[in-house]
């Protein structure tokens, strides 16, 4: 990250913008989430290879796209947190009466991924939150911290291999639960996901979410793999935008010591 970025997160974000080609690279993301560089090249033909890759790389420092290497290959996602940052810094301040309109982008950003003939990742969420690990792992294990950002629910578990995981409401009722797979503190943390919020969704199952921390500088890039999802359904429409608050709002509540002021929904 650029340290003159720092005070002005959104910056970077409106920079990466500005450009058409860059514009266009993430509305293939959209269509087709997991691309290679050589799959993104053909959808800018008059264009070098090098020049694509560049405007990648101004997309990724954006945070507008986050890569993931699969085999040999190294996928790039749409990331639509910064998004979502820009519309709690910007949108919802001074600009209410636009709401709708950027419902409406919402909903295109969070729209089912389209299905893949290999097992990629459905969802790959990043975030730069200026924290140390250990205080951004902190907010993920720790049941104080996530009643402030995860919708409200209050985690618990032991976090050992095996340990089960519950999300519950201020009322004592389970929002969700799951299963700890592998645990690295602050590195790393592998688990199941079981939405029991909308019995509609509970019947679908549950899904695998990894959350990675990496550190960068004096900040920490946190990752949020969500694999699993199966495209249309009930559980990929509220992970879809339901992520993205959650990733948004924990970075909100690290930085600033606040929980955000908009809803998720």
């Amino acid at each position: 990250m650029d340290p003159s970025d720092a005070a002005n997160p959104t910056d970077p974000v409106f920079r990466a913008l500005s450009d058409p080609s860059r514009r266009l690279l993430l509305d293939r993301l959209f269509e087709r989430d997991g691309q290679t560089l050589g799959g993104l090249c053909e959808h800018l033909p008059g264009m070098t290879r090098f020049g694509v890759m560049r405007h990648l790389e101004v997309l990724e420092a954006a945070g507008l796209v986050t890569t993931h290497k699969v085999g040999r290959s190294r996928l790039h996602y749409l990331n639509p947190v910064p998004i979502r940052l820009v519309h709690d810094r910007w949108i919802s301040k001074y600009a209410e009466p636009v709401i709708g309109a950027m419902s409406a982008l919402k909903q295109h950003l969070e729209a089912p991924m389209s299905p893949t003939p290999t097992p990629h990742p459905d969802h790959v969420y990043a975030v730069y939150v200026r924290a140390t690990p250990d205080r951004v792992w902190r907010a993920i294990t720790d049941g104080d911290e996530t009643v402030r950002y995860y919708y409200g629910t209050r985690v618990a578990s032991e976090w050992v291999p095996g340990a089960s995981i519950v999300y519950s409401y201020p009322d004592g009722t389970v929002a969700a639960d799951g299963e700890v797979l592998e645990i690295d503190p602050p590195n790393r943390l592998a688990m199941t996901f079981h939405a029991r919020w909308d019995p509609e969704i509970e019947t679908e199952g549950p899904v695998r979410m990894t959350w990675e921390l990496t550190p960068a500088g004096d900040a920490t890039k946190l990752t949020v793999t969500t694999s699993g999802l199966r495209p249309g359904s009930r559980t990929a429409e509220d992970f879809g935008g339901g992520i993205v608050f959650i990733v948004s709002g924990l970075k909100t509540v690290v930085e600033t010591g606040e929980p955000m002021t908009t809803r998720g929904d």
